[in-house]
């Protein structure tokens, strides 16, 4: 069997994006990996371990990140993106795009400045089953499993590599979050 290089923080880099080592083979960040989330490559090379999965910082980089999840036995996350797109009279964006190892895709969107988007998982996206969201937040953000990353073997493959596109407005409507808590009540 031939031996697999190791994944590489370089090709998010030049996305544009801020990253920071997961364990090998891994998908959850360690404690204080908000810390560690950085653009610039001389810091990245020096913190980077070896066989480090790559993870983006979703608050670092101003991106929100939609995760069309494929699971067997569950709703198929492209064709619940794709059905909302229609829903909504909109086409899908042209975007960053990267293929998961379940055959999955991660959709990368820039959120503009004043923009607070946060994370959704288990359902409860308001784009629907098997769409989860990761966002900037209001605190502390999100995190996505970045291209050239490793789960069981089969790697995050760029299939769109083009600019992070701005999120479309009417995405980043229903996934904003309020700007401040509502006031309480007497």
């Amino acid at each position: 069997m031939a031996a697999t290089a190791d994944p590489d923080p370089a090709i998010a880099l030049a996305a544009g994006l801020a990253v920071f080592g997961l364990p090998p083979g891994e998908k959850r960040p360690e404690p204080g990996w908000q810390r560690r989330c950085s653009s610039d490559p001389a810091v990245v090379a020096a913190t980077w371990r070896p066989g480090d999965n790559v993870g983006i910082g979703c608050r670092a980089s101003r991106l929100l990140g939609i995760d069309l999840d494929r699971h067997p036995g569950k709703p198929d996350g492209i064709a619940q993106f794709q059905a909302v797109c229609d829903r909504y009279g909109q086409p899908w964006p042209d975007t960053y795009t990267v293929r998961t190892p379940r055959g999955g895709l991660h959709l990368y969107l820039r959120v503009p400045d004043g923009r607070i988007i946060g994370s959704t998982s288990g359902g409860r996206s308001p784009l629907g089953p098997s769409i989860d969201t990761r966002g900037p937040g209001r605190h502390t953000g999100g995190h996505l499993v970045g291209p050239g990353s490793r789960i069981g073997g089969v790697p995050y493959v760029v299939i769109r590599d083009v600019s992070i596109a701005p999120v479309p407005e009417w995405i980043a409507d229903l996934l904003a979050l309020p700007t401040a808590a509502p006031a309480a009540t007497a």
